[in-house]
């Protein structure tokens, strides 16, 4: 796998080491001028349409930025691949390969941005081999920058980033997304898991518009723990990187632990030592997946997948 191309001796011996150091430091680049237009943008009137269902809002700004973050990625390493939120929503093929690929949200958190509410981000993640490299998360309206490389730490604004200790659920802050759908199956899950939570009387439930923020929050142990069916990649690419530097874990508690980074329904891995299926009935899986959920609420991303917790 060639690494990102340095043009003298120094630059290539750096590369060596380092072989993912400049696509970082580009990443960083791209997503405060990506910060900077949305930002702009937050205020002024937008052209809103919709995709999957009416809820799922997307707008030129969500256009442009994504266009502008792959045109600068393009010319500057030609042989990378991309999976980004609009290209795919608008019928490009969303593979991963063991080639250098880019993972984009150009802004998370649309709707938000529609309603001029703040917590916007811009979120670059970047995998080699399938294996994530780093991650950079830009807050736009507060100026953050979150950023995580793989055995390199997480930061925020250059400050170390360490997830909460808390296990103990009636002690902790849960964050968690509603999603763009609104059929009565997924309702009737969404707030069964809420009245779940409130019943074992966790602290509170907070829902902030931005999974890659919210996930960001639970990186810097402002909150404990996050649960989501119905995440992509892009969601969760760079986020996943930052929350195991600060020290968390990110689960797929679906049925299936087969790694599927393409799939709408889940995203990532376990850090299982082996696959649950060939321990446990579906029954015993979800069991056991409860039990990690109310036990590892400090250290876990907890995507709960399509069944109750």
């Amino acid at each position: 796998m060639e690494p990102c191309e340095e043009e003298d001796e120094e630059g290539r011996a750096a590369a060596a080491g380092d072989p993912w150091k400049e696509c970082a430091e580009v990443a960083v680049q791209l997503a405060r001028r990506a910060g900077q237009i949305i930002r702009k943008a937050l205020t002024e009137e937008k052209q809103v349409s919709t995709k999957t269902s009416a809820a799922d809002l997307v707008t030129e700004t969500d256009h442009f930025v994504e266009n502008l973050i792959i045109s600068v990625l393009k010319e500057k390493f030609p042989s990378h691949r991309f999976i980004a939120e609009e290209s795919t929503a608008a019928g490009s093929k969303c593979v991963l390969t063991d080639s250098p690929t880019w993972i984009i949200d150009p802004v998370d958190g649309t709707c938000n941005f529609v309603h001029r509410f703040p917590t916007v981000a811009v979120s670059i993640g970047f995998a080699v081999n399938k294996e994530l490299e780093f991650g950079v998360i830009y807050h736009c309206t507060e100026e953050r920058l979150y950023t995580g490389r793989r055995g390199q730490g997480a930061f925020c604004n250059d400050k170390r980033l360490q997830v909460s200790k808390e296990t103990d659920i009636s002690k902790a802050l849960i964050l968690t997304e509603i999603g763009p759908k609104r059929d009565p199956a997924t309702l009737k899950l969404f707030l069964g898991n809420i009245e779940r939570l409130l019943k074992a009387q966790a602290h509170g439930v907070r829902v902030i518009g931005s999974s890659t923020l919210a996930l960001c929050h639970l990186a810097s142990g402002a909150a404990d723990a996050y649960y989501q069916f119905g995440l992509h990649c892009w969601d969760l690419a760079a986020a996943t990187v930052i929350i195991r530097e600060a020290g968390g874990t990110v689960i797929d508690t679906s049925v299936d632990f087969t790694v599927k980074w393409t799939q709408s329904v889940t995203f990532l891995i376990t850090e299982w030592e082996g696959p649950f299926d060939n321990i446990f009935s579906k029954t015993q899986r979800k069991k056991k997946i409860r039990t990690i959920i109310m036990k590892m609420l400090a250290v876990n991303n907890c995507s709960l997948g399509r069944f109750e917790i």
